[in-house]
């Protein structure tokens, strides 16, 4: 079944500049992709189409069977629970502990204090980072920062989670260590999305990769048959 669904979606920006062209994409619940592709190529227009950072020109965009393209600017937010996004650059609150930055994702929904304290210490446990709790971000390595932040993107159990090239900051044992809690994730049901220029994190993982290529989809590769160099 298809969480994701693009149809004829464009993107022209207003300087004229066309990011997408006439995209079609399905991607169904609980798959592992890949959107790899040269600098300027679509990538992370796509993505962001996805989270409602920008909006198609045209087509039609769904994602958990909401219409992403005609969604008003109030109900973003709606969307935006179904979903989690983790950054290159981490985007932690650095004045803040590993706890409260994960538990802030759930604060701004609400949530009773009581429910937050065992869905912040479960993913936690999940990344590895359990016992680092009461630990400020700036106390940590880099790769013990983006596992705070997948942490932060699932805390509230999205059936979406966006990576956008999360190991870009990080060294080759560090990023294979970040693939194997986003696999564990992958496991337990949640679909990933990831856009990245590793070429050895694609070819080693065997997922499904698409590339783009001026803002079309001109390969599409289904699990584990990969193995080119991105350019």
């Amino acid at each position: 079944m298809s969480l994701i669904e693009m149809k004829h979606v464009k993107k022209q920006y207003k300087n004229g500049v066309v990011a997408i062209h006439d995209l079609n994409l399905e991607i169904n619940k609980g798959e592992f992709v890949f959107v790899i592709g040269s600098t300027g190529c679509g990538k992370s227009t796509l993505i962001k189409m996805l989270y409602r950072e920008e909006k198609p020109t045209s087509g039609s965009i769904k994602v958990g069977g909401i219409d992403v393209a005609k969604l008003r600017n109030r109900k973003v937010y709606i969307l935006r629970r179904k979903l989690g996004v983790v950054f290159q650059d981490f985007k932690l609150l650095y004045k803040n502990t590993v706890y409260e930055n994960v538990a802030f994702a759930l604060e701004i929904f609400g949530i009773p204090k009581d429910e937050i304290h065992e869905k912040v210490l479960k993913v936690l446990d999940l990344v590895g980072l359990k016992h680092k709790a009461k630990t400020y971000p700036t106390q940590l390595s880099g790769g013990e920062q983006q596992r705070v932040a997948i942490a932060r993107a699932i805390v509230n159990g999205p059936k979406l989670l966006i990576c956008d090239e999360p190991t870009g900051n990080l060294d080759e044992n560090t990023s294979f260590e970040i693939m194997d809690v986003l696999e564990e994730i992958n496991k337990l049901g949640t679909t990933i999305i990831m856009v990245t220029h590793d070429t050895e994190i694609v070819n080693k993982m065997k997922k499904r990769v698409i590339l783009l290529d001026a803002g079309r989809v001109v390969k599409d590769y289904e699990k584990g048959t990969y193995t080119h160099e991105v350019n």
